[in-house]
């Protein structure tokens, strides 16, 4: 949600356009849509109440459990030096599917839009705070929520989801589920070295207009479980 928009990418593009090759342009494309395609399999658990999630920051994976079952592995981005995402023991304490941020979004005015702080927004213009879909808090805010994973630690603490994971592991917890946050955990040896998405950064953003309606609450294959 940090980088540029697509729009100025585009324009970007276009004023090189003379110095890029189709190789790059077709390389880009077939990223993004590797990118789009990625999912990971899941399974329901026979007992909601004994799911629990543990979060590994070095390795930056998630993984729902019922007990010793494994029921997703997944990527997720954690946060960066300097906004370390929090480790300990915590609980969902709270589940949002179409959350958006209360400081930080989208300017609008007619067709344009500006990615600010709220307090930085122009005058006149209104304002929509960046959606952050499926959200499941696990600390005063602090929580997982759908975002552009990527390779490295990046976030400001929170734990990014891919698009087409984030709706699978909004279904298999609930309020109360157990939520561990460690550097390591045991399942890393076990089902840790999972295949990723492609590294969202040289991505192109979507465009605002996907940020300050609801389009980005939708942007997900539809989740099947095993």
């Amino acid at each position: 949600m940090t980088r540029q928009s697509i729009f100025k990418i585009l324009v970007a593009l276009s004023a090189t356009a003379s110095f890029t090759s189709c190789s790059n342009l077709s390389s880009s494309s077939a990223s993004l849509a590797a990118y789009h395609a990625y999912d990971r399999p899941a399974k329901l658990p026979k007992d909601p109440s004994k799911v629990q999630v543990k979060v590994s920051t070095s390795k930056q994976r998630a993984y729902v459990m019922e007990g010793s079952e494994i029921l997703m592995s997944m990527p997720v981005s954690v946060g960066a030096p300097g906004t370390s995402t929090p480790t300990g023991s915590f609980n969902i304490s709270n589940k949002e599917q179409k959350h958006r941020a209360n400081t930080h979004g989208y300017a609008y005015n007619g067709s344009e839009v500006k990615q600010t702080m709220l307090e930085k927004r122009p005058v006149g213009w209104s304002f929509k705070g960046t959606p952050m879909p499926y959200w499941c808090e696990f600390k005063s805010n602090y929580g997982f929520h759908t975002g552009w994973i990527k390779h490295h630690p990046c976030t400001h603490g929170c734990i990014r989801m891919h698009e087409n994971l984030a709706p699978k592991f909004f279904r298999l917890v609930r309020v109360g589920t157990p939520v561990n946050i460690a550097y390591t955990q045991p399942e890393d040896n076990l089902v840790g070295n999972i295949p990723l998405p492609p590294d969202s950064g040289p991505l192109p953003d979507y465009p605002g207009s996907m940020y300050v309606t609801d389009g980005y609450f939708s942007q997900h294959l539809a989740p099947k479980f095993n």
